[in-house]
C-alpha cells in the first residue's frame, strides 16, 4: 500500500505529526526568510551558523528529521515495531492482544491511539488512512492533544 510508510506499528499517523506540519512550514518560512536576508551568504561567518543552517535545511525536508517508524525513524529501542514484526501483524490494531501493556503506555500521550486502532480494525487500513489524511487537512496534529508523561516502550 502506498501509504503504508506514514503508518506506524503502534497506530499513528506521521501526516499528523507536528514534524511534517507546522514544523516542516515554519522551517522552511524561516529559513526563506534568512536567505532573503543574505544569511546563506554572509552568516558562514556566525559561530555555530553552519551546523544551525544544515539543521534548518533538515527540518524543511521531513524524511531527513524523522523518515517514519518503517523507515528507521522513530526511538530505536521501540518494543512495539520489535513484537508487531515478530507477530507479523502491519499494525497493531490488527493484534489478537490489542491494546496491550506496550499500547496503554503509548496511549498516556496519545489519547486518540487506541480509539484510532479500534477504528483501523473497522473500516480497514485503506479508509483509515484515507480518514487520517482529511484529518490532517484541518491542521490537527498529534502535539495537540499530546498528554504527559507518556511512555516510549523498550525491552
Amino acid at each position: 500500500m502506498e501509504d503504508m510508510e506514514l503508518v506506524t506499528y503502534c497506530g499513528l499517523y506521521c501526516g499528523l505529526c507536528s514534524v511534517r506540519s507546522r514544523i516542516l512550514s515554519q522551517a522552511k518560512t524561516l529559513r526563506q526568510s534568512m536567505a532573503n536576508e543574505g544569511y546563506d551568504t554572509w552568516g558562514t561567518e556566525l559561530p555555530g551558523f553552519k551546523p544551525f543552517w544544515d539543521f534548518l535545511t533538515d527540518l524543511c525536508d521531513p524524511e531527513k528529521t524523522c523518515p517514519g517508524c518503517r523507515q528507521g525513524g522513530g526511538p530505536p529501542f521501540c518494543s512495539i515495531r520489535k513484537c508487531a514484526r515478530q507477530r507479523g501483524v502491519e499494525v497493531c490494531g490488527f493484534c489478537d492482544e490489542y491494546p496491550c501493556k506496550r499500547i496503554e503506555g503509548v496511549a498516556k500521550g496519545y489519547s486518540t491511539l487506541i480509539h484510532d486502532g479500534k477504528r483501523m480494525k473497522e473500516i480497514g487500513l485503506e479508509a483509515w488512512i484515507a480518514e487520517q489524511k482529511e484529518r490532517a487537512k484541518t491542521g490537527f496534529a498529534y502535539v495537540d492533544i499530546r498528554c504527559y508523561p507518556y511512555e516510549v516502550p523498550s525491552d
